[in-house]
């Protein structure tokens, strides 16, 4: 057994041990508000119910280890003292992915990630539609574990309503864990599926992603991509040229010799083979391809 002292290793080193080592987690995809009204939202994997009576939850945006800075999430809790924790199922594990990105501040994560705003009943931020579960919250305590890079902020929160979508709901209004369908957060570029074991996700650019508000309207409005696929398509710093399409499609037309005749459909289905490969380039050739 090889043995490591926390002191003697470098904090981003510390920092991945842990995450490999405590894994799975649950994810935190916390909606919260500026002082000026503007929606934030981003997942946070330290996280977990500590409290039934009263309902608390409590989840912890860490200064980031490379530059000591703050997330956004922080700054807002702590101007306005309320979040809404919402659970992040299978189907939205992309486009939870997508908002990770480190957008400037103000920019809202909703739009950039293509989920819905909806309006909570008893605080001030957003819910997200598409998650199944979501808690409004009132933010009773801020714990400050260090002032260094890597440390914690425990952001204690009392749940003040929450919102069950009816279909993962069983007849007598327990839920249905194999509906419900969460995702969880492991090292590196690992998730685990509650009901599938571990995936990955390629980590969201470094560089900004276009965002899901940037797509074209036929493909954001697509009845064949899912919202995983969305997700992945607006995880690219830009599209394809026009010169890059045709020479893609020159050469796949010898594989697929009716690619030119196809419908925008039938476009779309075969860019969704490609995503399942996670072939994003060659999926937005096909999208893109007149």
């Amino acid at each position: 057994m090889t043995s490591f002292d926390p002191n003697t290793l470098e904090t981003r080193k510390v920092h991945s041990y842990l995450l490999s080592a405590v894994a799975p987690r649950p994810i935190a995809f916390a909606s919260t508000m500026d002082e000026n009204g503007n929606p934030n939202l981003s997942p946070f994997s330290f996280f977990n119910v500590f409290s039934a009576n009263p309902p608390v939850l409590v989840f912890s945006p860490s200064r980031r280890v490379r530059d000591n800075t703050v997330k956004h999430t922080l700054v807002n809790v702590e101007a306005v003292r309320e979040v809404v924790i919402n659970v992040v199922s299978y189907d939205m594990v992309q486009q939870m992915s997508l908002s990770s990105t480190e957008y400037p501040r103000g920019v809202n994560e909703f739009e950039k990630a293509g989920f819905t705003m909806l309006a909570s009943e008893m605080v001030k931020p957003f819910r997200v539609a598409e998650s199944p579960v979501q808690f409004e919250c009132r933010v009773n305590d801020i714990i400050h574990l260090g002032a260094e890079g890597g440390a914690g902020n425990l952001i204690i929160c009392e749940v003040l309503k929450f919102h069950i979508n009816n279909t993962v709901l069983n007849s007598d209004l327990t839920i249905n864990q194999e509906k419900l369908d969460l995702v969880s957060r492991a090292g590196g570029s690992y998730y685990s599926r509650a009901k599938m074991g571990f995936f990955e996700v390629p980590k969201p650019l470094s560089t900004l992603g276009i965002g899901v508000d940037n797509l074209p309207e036929d493909i954001k409005n697509s009845t064949v991509l899912t919202g995983n696929d969305l997700g992945m398509l607006a995880n690219v710093e830009s599209l394809p040229t026009k010169a890059e399409v045709a020479a893609f499609i020159d050469d796949r037309v010898k594989r697929y010799p009716h690619l030119r005749q196809a419908s925008r459909m039938e476009k779309h289905k075969l860019a969704q083979k490609f995503l399942s490969y996670g072939d994003v380039k060659s999926a937005w050739h096909i999208l893109l391809s007149e």
